[in-house]
């Protein structure tokens, strides 16, 4: 993503996880993972998208980590239909939080967590935040870009108490994507009642929109401790 940018592997539970970390030059908030689009159709770390949602956490202070899933780049492993990618996310999270956590003197349940995910990564953020919250384990942000809710049962973010499966959710979708049509997403969203901001005039891959995408989503998070 940048010249700061470092690469390494990670044992995972089927092998090695490649993964790039993108570290803030103050010591780090929080821990933000990100979920790169399906690997059968050209998903990898360096998707643009998932570029720009390591940015915006990045601004936010936060240390990003991006994956490649299973049979991506150097990623060991064959694509699960996202069984498996989600349990090689969670293997980074512990990872990660407890090393992290180390470095800044804290529990690794009292560092802040960020999942996001676009397209095919969306619903593997959501299937990780639904895991960790019957664990007991709180998730601070999630945000969802393009969910591929057509293919894939996504979960359900809000429940009918009120009670989400992060402190604070994002939900973002292209006006004109032909991937996922918006009217599918809106279908999934409306029985609970999950706000969707709509960008106007953006595709699936949000070309040339992708400052504004990163823009709102450091802005809907990081405006947390104003609230």
């Amino acid at each position: 993503m940048n010249r700061n940018t470092q690469r390494e592997r990670i044992a995972g539970p089927v092998g090695w996880i490649e993964v790039a970390i993108d570290t803030p030059a103050q010591p780090p908030c929080g821990l933000a993972l990100i979920a790169h689009p399906h690997p059968l159709h050209g998903g990898t770390l360096d998707n643009k998208v998932a570029q720009t949602l390591a940015r915006a956490w990045l601004q936010l202070g936060y240390c990003t980590v991006r994956p490649n899933f299973r049979g991506v780049g150097a990623s060991e492993g064959s694509y699960d239909a996202g069984r498996g990618e989600t349990q090689d996310l969670r293997a980074l999270v512990n990872h990660y939080s407890a090393t992290l956590a180390a470095q800044l003197e804290l529990q690794a349940t009292a560092l802040p967590l960020a999942l996001a995910g676009f397209s095919f990564g969306a619903f593997v953020a959501a299937q990780l935040a639904q895991t960790m919250r019957a664990e007991n384990r709180g998730i601070d942000h999630l945000t969802l870009v393009g969910p591929a809710v057509v293919n894939f049962s996504v979960p359900v973010l809000r429940q009918g108490d009120g009670t989400q499966l992060a402190e604070r959710v994002l939900v973002i979708h292209g006006e004109q994507d032909d991937v996922v049509p918006l009217s599918a997403v809106l279908d999934w969203a409306r029985p609970q009642q999950q706000p969707v901001l709509v960008m106007p005039g953006a595709g699936h891959f949000f070309h040339g929109l992708l400052t504004p995408l990163k823009e709102w989503v450091s802005t809907w998070h990081g405006s947390t401790n104003s609230d």
